[in-house]
């Protein structure tokens, strides 16, 4: 593994200039796929190259280095056992400390100047917008593990995802809210400011009404707000039977917290930006009750599942479990050294070829078949948070 910091500067100049080359004409579009020739200029080397874009450093810093060590674990068993093609895999990661600038910045760095065959990244869909333009752009396929918002991947044929996407997403726990819990008056708390959560209000709205429930407030935030009373008594006053808060764990575990000392005592509900260890450290007792629909289950007795627990407690001497983050990290790495040994080329094309052809991959996340839009088609499990921890609900199939 290859970490270095990133200097913002020269980066941005960078990035701009590719950037313009974006919105050229044609003959501009043309001449940017030279990341994808200068990719292939390596494929002569000993050393493929996946290009990492996380947020090491911010506010979801956890996002970043959970997955950093799941791509970091799966590098090194598929080195271990051969690597691929004859060559071994070196990943160089960049910092985009949870900006989206810093992201695109990251990206083209990783293309133009490091010359990576592949791109993974980011989590949050914000940062993987700002990179998915670039990737495309220099024919160099991207994988992002966690981002859901369906607008990632849409007119972009060398962007692909390997987690679900929102609307399935915000279906998932509208039906499980109307069907499993009973509910019939539910409120929304979203951060204005977030594409994922903005996307995943809005459908999970859409799917409860549909159903036959009513939304019966919807207020909302931006991030690194640390006042939330105001919305949360707006929101008590109308009675919902739960709250469905589509954040980032560090908001939710505020607003847990506040929303206990304001009496409410019904369930929150959520989607995959909760699962961080530190959900629990900052929501502690409050979270009591709540549900998240997540991308695995650390109950799943699936022999490949408890192999992934175990090599990465072994691997990382740690006693935390890996978190959906690290699993994910994990199978997209070796998703895109399935599909480089499928394509039994370096080339971008070929690669990207390769990922879209990708059908009932075995997963730690799940069987994994890349759709025609270029996301993964998954179930998804709905987690219950019980004394400090998550504990698998049930599972909802696409």
């Amino acid at each position: 593994m290859h970490a270095r910091g990133l200097s913002i500067a020269p980066l941005f100049a960078v990035a701009a200039v590719l950037l313009a080359s974006l919105t050229g004409c044609e003959e501009k579009k043309a001449a940017a796929p030279a990341g994808a020739a200068a990719a292939q200029e390596r494929s002569g080397g000993d050393e493929i190259l996946f290009g990492e874009v996380s947020s090491l450093t911010g506010q979801e810093a956890t996002f970043g280095t959970s997955t950093k060590k799941g791509i970091a674990l799966a590098v090194k068993e598929i080195n271990e056992a051969g690597g691929v093609l004859g060559k071994k895999i070196r990943v160089i990661t960049y910092d985009d400390q949870g900006k989206p600038t810093e992201a695109a910045a990251a990206a083209t760095r990783l293309i133009v100047q490091d010359k990576v065959h592949v791109l993974l990244g980011e989590v949050a869909s914000a940062r993987s917008l700002a990179m998915a333009p670039i990737a495309q752009a220099n024919g160099v396929p991207m994988i992002t593990h966690a981002s859901t918002n369906p607008r990632v991947t849409e007119g972009k044929d060398y962007v692909f995802r390997i987690c679900f996407i929102d609307p399935f997403q915000g279906t998932v726990m509208a039906k499980f809210a109307r069907e499993e819990l009973k509910l019939e008056k539910v409120a929304i708390l979203r951060d204005v400011r977030n594409d994922y959560s903005v996307g995943l209000a809005n459908f999970f709205v859409e799917s409860f009404t549909r159903l036959g429930g009513k939304v019966v407030g919807d207020q909302s935030y931006s991030a690194q707000d640390i006042d939330f009373k105001a919305q949360l008594t707006a929101l008590r006053g109308l009675e919902p039977q739960a709250i469905f808060v589509p954040g980032y764990y560090t908001d939710v575990g505020l607003i847990a917290r506040q929303a206990r000392e304001l009496g409410i005592d019904v369930p929150l509900l959520g989607g995959d930006g909760w699962d961080s260890s530190k959900l629990y450290e900052i929501g502690g007792e409050a979270l009591q009750g709540s549900y998240f629909s997540n991308h695995y289950s650390l109950d799943d007795p699936a022999p490949r599942i408890q192999k992934f627990i175990a090599s990465y407690k072994e691997h990382f001497e740690e006693e935390t479990v890996p978190d959906a983050m690290s699993a994910l990290g994990y199978d997209a790495a070796y998703i895109a050294a399935d599909a480089i040994r499928r394509a039994g080329s370096l080339d971008g094309a070929k690669i990207r070829d390769a990922l879209a052809r990708t059908k009932g991959y075995e997963g730690v996340t799940g069987a994994i078949t890349i759709d025609g839009d270029r996301n993964a088609v998954k179930p998804a499990v709905v987690l219950k948070v019980e004394d400090g921890k998550a504990v698998y609900a049930t599972t909802i199939k696409p």
